[in-house]
C-alpha cells in the first residue's frame, strides 16, 4: 500500500508508525478465515495503540508530585476530562480498550445507520454527559469510509458544545476519501488510524479492506 509506506503523519491525520509488528496483526485481522476469538484479540491489540496515541494528542498541564523518597517529579496531566464517544454498534468494540487504559472514563453512545431510501445517514439516538463540553473527546469507529457517518456524529458532538479542537477520531481502517470528507467541513480536526486504504470500490467497500468489522467482531457476520 503506497499510502501506508509514505508512513502518513501530520497535524491532523496520525497514521500508527507500520512496523512489522503492525502489519502482522493486520494479516490476521484481515484473513478472511480469521475465527471470532482471534479477530477480537488481535483487534484489541490495535486498538489499545490507537487508543494510546489519541490520548497523546490531548492537551496536558503540568503537575508535580511526591515521590517515595521525598522528591517532587514534575510531570504532567490531562487539562480536561476525557469522554469516550463508540458510533454503535462497530465503536463499540473500542470501548473496552479506552475503559481498561482509563478506568472510570464516561462514555456517550451515538447511533447512526444510513436510511435505505436516501442513502444518507440518519441519527437515530445520542447519550452524552451533560458536561460534555467540557471534556476531550474521544470519537470511536472502527472504519472511516465515505465519511458520511463520521460527519454526522462530529456534528453531534458540536450540536452539544464540544469544540472541535477537543474532538479526536479514532478508526481503525481509513480510507483517502473519508478523510478527504472529513477535512473538507471541518480541516483541523485529528484523526488517528492504523492503516489507510488504497481506494474505496463502486459499492464504497474499502480496498483491500477487512469486511464488515461490526459484524466480524461481534460474530454476527454470515458464515461462510
Amino acid at each position: 500500500m503506497a499510502t501506508q509506506a509514505a508512513g502518513i503523519t501530520n497535524e491532523t491525520v496520525h497514521l500508527l508508525p507500520q512496523t512489522r509488528q503492525l502489519r502482522a496483526l493486520h494479516t490476521i485481522i484481515r484473513d478472511r478465515n480469521c475465527d471470532l476469538e482471534r479477530f477480537v484479540t488481535t483487534s484489541g491489540r490495535i486498538i489499545r495503540q490507537l487508543v494510546e496515541t489519541a490520548l497523546d494528542l490531548l492537551p496536558f498541564e503540568p503537575y508535580g508530585v511526591q515521590t517515595p523518597v521525598g522528591q517532587t517529579y514534575h510531570g504532567l496531566r490531562p487539562v480536561k476530562p476525557i469522554c469516550g464517544v463508540p458510533v454503535v454498534r462497530a465503536g463499540e468494540s473500542m470501548e473496552h480498550e479506552l475503559r481498561a487504559m482509563s478506568p472510570g472514563v464516561r462514555i456517550g453512545k451515538i447511533l447512526i445507520q444510513r436510511d435505505k431510501v436516501t442513502k444518507l445517514p440518519r441519527l437515530y439516538y445520542s447519550a452524552l454527559p451533560a458536561d460534555i463540553d467540557r471534556h476531550s473527546v474521544l470519537l470511536l469507529d472502527p472504519m472511516l469510509a465515505t465519511g458520511g457517518t463520521a460527519l454526522a456524529a462530529i456534528e453531534v458532538l458540536l450540536a452539544h458544545g464540544v469544540a472541535e479542537d477537543d474532538i479526536v477520531f479514532v478508526s481503525l481502517l481509513s480510507a483517502p476519501e473519508g478523510i478527504d470528507a472529513v477535512h473538507a467541513r471541518h480541516p483541523n480536526l485529528r484523526i488517528v488510524t492504523s492503516a489507510i486504504e488504497e481506494r474505496l470500490n463502486e459499492n464504497a467497500y474499502m480496498i483491500p479492506g477487512i469486511g464488515d468489522f461490526g459484524d466480524r467482531y461481534f460474530g454476527t457476520d454470515v458464515p461462510r
